[in-house]
């Protein structure tokens, strides 16, 4: 009996103590805005955040880089959601790996993180279409950015199935998401577009807010933009927050009068570096200049978030451009370091430890350790075997489609990577060659040798040609990404998107194009074997000037973070292990890639090198343990 009695007892204590765990894992917090202050569980709090984008990094690092965040003292992570990545074709959805947003949250709210959730469903961030899925474009009749029935029909379908993977994760639920945006910066983009009534721009802007309760988002909501910019972007009963915004009082004379006048106050976007470029000097923020602003907001009670915290990687075709006159393209490097207190591959910056030192002065807690770097390796040579002609693979290999002119790559019904576009000549002509609807980057040929190169970036869009009798003109075609800011953004077809000419004339009629989109690295099994060598016979010029793909494999004893260094090299991209690691361009300022160690395997590894001009043979290429960022090459 009494054994039975000790029994119930032990029974009883257990159903109490697993009562008590789950009762402490589904008590619902409570976040709101209220008297001028945000307020979770009933305490005024400053949010003090960071911003890393999950798609940026590997999945397996995301927990670090969380540990990374608190370490500095920050309470909250910000991400945006970038749509194009989780709908590739439409209605098709991909939340796994590096796009499980939902792990992503998830891991944060272990690590004892709100969460500031950036939906879009525009996002910018140096991001391929800004986050929009390419193939918006080919759907007649629909308008970006505006009140127009087809567009909104899609953002809510993307709303709506977004809503499916967070909604356990909102605060409202039990979850560490507080705050979700409202669409992004679209003040600036509604006093850009000043074709478009502002009365329109509103309306569109407050549907998408409506989307989004419709949804079941029922967290508090805010927008973002410049505090001078509040007036095509804010919305009624939505917190007005700022970007960029330097000025105290300007933040709060801004938001008071968008927000019933009285706060809360937060910089939504605290420019810790800035974005950079292809072709032009990577742009850095001094440290102390970054920690000095924290503590002018820390004092006065101003809520913040670090853009970026964290940059991370433009890994494959993700980065996107930038357009001015001077330019008409300013794409982005792979990047995205933004000289960032937590380096582009989880390292601590000078930045980071100024930061640290001025929010562990406001902050009521110990701070914890800094966590270790995640293991570095050098490489010192990976030999390459073979190499490939992808002029004889693409037009052997690559789906081939015939037209009267050439077909943009959305026509062709592809994203990114490449299109060769041929027309063959029955009769010589000569003169110059003008390609006025580049987009973005081409190299030429005449019968497979090189003539020259044209490139959006710099205005080069014409050379002079001489193409013989019974000859094909071969261009190559780049997508170096899809503009993600301001009102060209509704301009962004890719491949040749108007007539080709030789010496003014229109070179119509027996247009062939054949995609090579690159999505997966090249399959040496399906080229015939002249078209493959062996490293040694590429060393003779019969490939010199042709695109070319390079294979090589390595075997390691020890797995770790690198940096391949594409100094000697032309142009084109990487992949490792079957995952692309991005673009390399000599011209810099961006000379190395990075490789995670978690794409690395201990014994044999392949990498295939896609290198576009091949101007000379390569035979090798080692890795780093450090990245080179700031090396411009410009002739």
């Amino acid at each position: 009996m009494q054994m039975y009695i000790r029994m119930r007892k032990l029974s009883f204590l257990l159903f109490l103590f697993i009562f008590s765990v789950v009762a402490k894992a589904h008590r619902i917090q409570t976040f709101e805005i209220k008297n001028g202050q945000f307020v979770f569980d009933g305490r005024p709090i400053q949010i003090l955040s960071g911003e890393m984008h999950y798609n940026r990094i590997p999945h397996e690092y995301w927990r670090h880089r969380m540990q990374m965040l608190k370490a500095m003292g920050l309470n909250t992570v910000a991400t945006y959601v970038f749509w194009n990545q989780h709908e590739p074709e439409p209605g098709k959805w991909d939340f796994s790996g590096d796009k499980n947003i939902k792990e992503f949250i998830k891991i944060a709210q272990e690590e004892g993180l709100h969460v500031i959730l950036r939906v879009g469903p525009y996002a910018c961030a140096e991001w391929e279409f800004g986050g929009y899925p390419w193939w918006l474009q080919n759907i007649k009749g629909l308008e970006l950015r505006r009140d127009n029935p087809l567009f909104l029909k899609y953002t809510n379908l993307y709303i709506k199935r977004l809503y499916q993977e967070v909604k356990d994760l909102l605060v409202t639920n039990g979850g560490p998401i507080i705050m979700v945006q409202v669409e992004n910066e679209f003040g600036s983009y509604a006093s850009q577009r000043k074709d478009i009534p502002l009365e329109e721009h509103r309306r569109y802007n407050e549907k998408i807010k409506e989307q989004l309760v419709g949804a079941g988002f029922n967290t508090e909501l805010f927008t973002s933009d410049g505090t001078w910019l509040f007036q095509g972007g804010a919305l009624d009963g939505v917190l007005p927050t700022a970007n960029g915004e330097n000025n105290i009082a300007n933040l709060k004379k801004a938001v008071d009068k968008f927000h019933g006048g009285v706060g809360p106050y937060m910089v939504a976007e605290f420019y810790t570096g800035w974005l950079h470029h292809w072709a032009e000097p990577f742009p850095s923020v001094d440290a102390s200049t970054v920690a000095r602003k924290a503590d002018d907001y820390l004092k006065n009670g101003v809520s913040f978030n670090l853009y970026m915290v964290h940059g991370g990687t433009n890994f494959g075709f993700t980065s996107g451009a930038n357009y001015d006159n001077k330019h008409d393209i300013q794409p982005d490097l792979t990047s995205y370091d933004y000289d960032a207190p937590i380096s582009e591959a989880g390292w601590a910056t000078p930045k980071y430890d100024s930061l640290r030192a001025v929010i562990g002065q406001y902050v009521k807690h110990k701070l914890p350790p800094v966590p270790a770097r995640i293991p570095v390796i050098e490489i010192p040579s990976i030999k390459l075997q073979r190499v490939a002609d992808v002029l004889g693979y693409i037009e052997k290999e690559s789906v081939k489609v015939e037209g009267e002119t050439p077909m943009t790559f959305e026509q062709l019904g592809q994203g990114y990577g490449y299109v060769l576009y041929t027309r063959h000549f029955n009769q010589p002509i000569n003169g110059a060659l003008e390609v006025p609807g580049l987009r973005d980057y081409a190299v030429v040929y005449v019968n497979g040798e090189k003539v020259g190169e044209l490139n959006r970036c710099f205005k080069k869009y014409s050379l002079d040609i001489d193409i013989p009798f019974n000859s094909t003109l071969q261009i190559l075609v780049e997508n170096m990404g899809r503009i993600n800011y301001g009102s060209e953004i509704v301009h962004n077809n890719k491949g040749i998107i108007s007539p080709v000419k030789i010496n003014d004339m229109e070179m119509d009629g027996d247009w062939a194009m054949y995609k090579l989109p690159m999505d997966k690295e090249p399959d040496f099994s399906k080229l015939p074997s002249p078209d493959v060598y062996s490293n040694q016979s590429c060393a003779t010029t019969s490939l010199k000037g042709r695109p070319v793909v390079y294979e090589g494999t390595f075997n390691l004893d020890k797995v770790g973070d690198t940096f391949i260094d594409m100094s000697a090299w032309g142009k084109g991209i990487i992949f490792i292990n079957g995952h692309n690691i991005g673009r390399y361009w000599n011209i810099g300022p961006q000379q190395t890639l990075y490789i995670p160690g978690v794409w690395l395997t201990k014994g044999a590894n392949r990498i295939e090198i896609f290198e576009q001009l091949n101007d000379q043979s390569q035979s090798e290429v080692h890795t780093l343990k450090a990245p080179i960022l700031n090396q411009l090459k410009m002739n």
